[in-house]
């Protein structure tokens, strides 16, 4: 069995870490490449670097940044963020990224998938969908989850596997800084009907979450933020508490 993967995300606005509910209402969280040389000592399995604003604001990712984390990490970790062609990606890689992380690129040009899978490998192409449940529907927003589409979660992610996917990011907009737990019934189902690995983001509050996110979501990663950036649940503890629960984790 593969050991599951704890991993601190960074959403960066202006070169801080920033973080909010539901997508929205931002609070600075601390200096991104502290925090992921931090996270990495502290024993976190990979790091995810998001530049929120980029797609939103029209620019390209923060290389600069990249060069700075990838100099204080020794653990691999996925950058995101206004990425939308093969030279963008292999600037990021270049510049020390070990993934990238495609969102609403993909949603616009779904041959970017293939493209990039083609040219770079599977395993470093991951595909963030942020969904959020209306009517009993998941439906996938895009640009920073502020505009719905008329895609669904399931569908979508299937499709992005079929393109040539490593590994589905899924957000749950619902749940996002709620501290209320992951989108469980929904991570099942994409853990079900798909044949690669599924992170679980939004709603991370306490460790009985992240036990629930394996052991009913079925997630191979669960990924959180302002638990991490604000100390109120630490790495170690929390992956001594998923081996209590017979969750196989790296120590």
């Amino acid at each position: 069995m593969l050991a599951k993967r704890i991993i601190p995300c960074l959403d960066i606005k202006n070169g801080r870490t920033v973080k909010g509910i539901n997508f929205v209402g931002l609070r600075d969280a601390g200096d991104p490449v502290l925090l992921a040389k931090k996270y990495a000592l502290l024993g976190a399995d990979e790091l995810v670097l998001l530049d929120i604003s980029a797609t939103l604001e029209g620019r390209k990712t923060m290389l600069d940044l990249v060069l700075k984390v990838a100099e204080q990490v020794n653990i691999p970790f996925t950058v995101g963020g206004g990425i939308s062609s093969i030279e963008d990606v292999d600037a990021l890689l270049k510049s020390g990224a070990d993934k990238v992380s495609i969102n609403s690129s993909a949603i616009k040009r779904p041959e970017l998938i293939n493209e990039l899978a083609n040219k770079f490998g599977n395993q470093c192409i991951t595909v963030a969908i942020d969904a959020k449940q209306v009517d009993g529907n998941w439906i996938v927003h895009v640009a920073g989850g502020s505009i719905p589409t008329e895609l669904d979660l399931f569908s979508w992610a299937k499709e992005a596997e079929d393109r040539g996917a490593g590994e589905i990011l899924f957000t749950s907009m619902n749940n996002d800084g709620t501290k209320n737990g992951f989108a469980n019934e929904a991570l099942a189902t994409l853990s079900t009907e798909l044949n690669i690995p599924i992170i679980a983001s939004g709603g991370a509050g306490n460790m009985a979450h992240f036990v629930d996110a394996f052991h009913i979501g079925k997630a191979d990663a669960a990924l959180a933020a302002s638990v991490f950036h604000f100390s109120e649940i630490e790495i170690k503890d929390l992956k001594q508490e998923l081996k209590n629960n017979n969750i196989e984790v790296r120590l």
